[in-house]
């Protein structure tokens, strides 16, 4: 038996049993807490769920924005909050894969939190200027081979998940980068484009037309599979270098949630991923939907933050 038909085994156990309780109901306001200032990614992506899930839930849902620290603050939080359920992080970026690679944090990412469901899976490209100096990932590993450290690629930051692409992609390379950390995806792109770094880590959505008007070059998808809306774009993979790292956003509970409660966020959230407000939203973003359930997106994090911490240990 799965662990996902166990889980619905016990739970209707429990409701056929005499005497006991009910399938859990919120009693309270369900708080989406997010690691993130009001109208970033993350943060417009907690609201339209919260929109969507709204009939699901007899009680509201509340978007409450704890910013700071690459969203190790809001972690930190939750991982400290009782897990009845009614307070959620909205993870699965920085704060619950690659900080934990770079230094220590006040919570485990594996161990504090119980995944609940992902929501979204968000595919970052390797870019570079029209005009400048390397138009293949061949040409600018064949540059760091030769004169190590001399190729610059910006970030978003260190220890951010678009620090950790390139982290990844020089260990299993074998070669030295020039790391230029910037606040964010928007200060990464404008050193690109004035020639101040030959790289950057960036998301389809944050390019805007830049790649199909051909004033920035894709060189290369992070993904394990060429995307959609750029099929023209290899893998990394497909390029010679097994690396695979994607951004993604979903819900996390305190650890030690009961399946119960587990079960029925879960199942409330999965249907609201079918209402309008959510795929609506979706269309109109351009985000890539993602759905797991909690033990496949706890995987996929672990995955991430294993191969980090493996990579910065070489």
């Amino acid at each position: 038996m799965t662990p996902r038909r166990a889980l619905l085994a016990a739970a209707s156990g429990l409701l056929a049993a005499p005497g006991l309780a009910r399938a859990w109901e919120p009693t309270r306001p369900v708080q989406l807490i997010i690691g993130f200032p009001p109208g970033g990614g993350t943060d417009l992506q907690a609201r339209a769920l919260a929109e969507a899930a709204a009939r699901h839930f007899p009680v509201p849902l509340i978007a409450l924005n704890r910013p700071g620290a690459g969203g190790a603050i809001a972690a930190q939080q939750v991982a400290g909050m009782a897990p009845d359920g009614l307070n959620l992080l909205v993870g699965g970026g920085s704060e619950s894969t690659s900080l934990a690679a770079f230094r220590d944090l006040p919570y485990d990412p594996k161990r504090s939190f119980r995944a609940v469901i992902r929501m979204t899976r968000q595919p970052l490209l390797i870019v570079a200027k029209r005009g400048g100096r390397y138009e293949t990932v061949a040409q600018f590993i064949d540059a760091a081979k030769r004169a190590p450290g001399t190729v610059s690629h910006a970030s978003s930051g260190i220890g951010s998940i678009y620090h950790a692409v390139f982290v990844l992609l020089t260990n299993k390379a074998g070669v030295e980068m020039l790391h230029v950390p910037f606040s964010g995806g928007a200060p990464s792109l404008q050193a690109l484009l004035a020639g101040t770094v030959d790289l950057a880590v960036l998301a389809p959505e944050e390019t805007g037309g830049m790649i199909q008007s051909g004033e920035i070059r894709a060189l290369a998808v992070c993904s394990a599979e060429r995307i959609p809306v750029l099929p023209q774009v290899p893998t990394l993979r497909e390029q010679g270098l097994d690396v695979v790292i994607e951004n993604m956003k979903g819900l996390n509970a305190p650890a030690g949630l009961p399946d119960e409660i587990y079960l029925s966020l879960h199942d409330r959230f999965r249907r609201a991923m079918n209402e309008p407000a959510w795929t609506g939203f979706l269309e109109r973003t351009g985000t890539f939907p993602g759905y797991l359930d909690g033990p496949g997106y706890q995987a996929a994090t672990d995955a991430v933050i294993d191969a980090l911490r493996a990579a910065l240990r070489r």
